[in-house]
């Protein structure tokens, strides 16, 4: 069964409505919470690849990736869940687990059951949160992985 059905949220991945790179993000994070998700991307096998700019680089451990300098480029890992789906994870702070989606990747029932799915992992992995807000908005998170229902569901209104 899904988790959301396209119907229902379709609004929420209309890129004309909302922008098209929503904030997925999970907060109150740590260097732990941050290896446990390149902890899961190769135990899971999803194709990714590691940037600083736009040198491609070994994923290295969570410590080494969130210890640049100040005025270095934010490095940055993209994560292929399923060959039509997208996350771009940035490594902006400690605290906060962030990544973009691009929503014109995520139109229909089958690739909204695949980033559910992606959530659900994550939020299982961290047991913590998983919410989507709209593109500069973290105040309203539309929807989100509640962890202990083990299930992506409807926040906003």
């Amino acid at each position: 069964m899904a988790d959301l059905l396209w119907d229902d949220v379709r609004c929420f991945f209309d890129p004309a409505l909302t922008g098209s790179l929503p904030d997925v993000r999970i907060p109150n994070a740590s260097v732990e919470d941050w290896q446990a998700v390149l902890d899961l991307v190769a135990e899971r096998r999803w194709k990714c690849q590691y940037s600083e700019g736009e040198t491609v680089l070994p994923v290295p451990r969570a410590e080494v990736a969130l210890s640049r300098p100040a005025d270095a480029e934010c490095p940055g890992l993209r994560v292929w869940p399923s060959a039509d789906v997208l996350a771009i994870f940035r490594f902006h702070a400690v605290d906060e687990i962030d990544f973009d989606v691009d929503l014109r990747e995520l139109q229909g029932q089958e690739r909204l059951d695949v980033f559910c799915g992606f959530l659900r992992e994550l939020g299982r992995r961290l047991g913590k949160p998983v919410v989507m807000d709209p593109e500069g908005d973290c105040l309203q998170p539309v929807l989100g992985c509640d962890v202990e229902a083990d299930r992506v569901v409807l926040l906003g209104p």
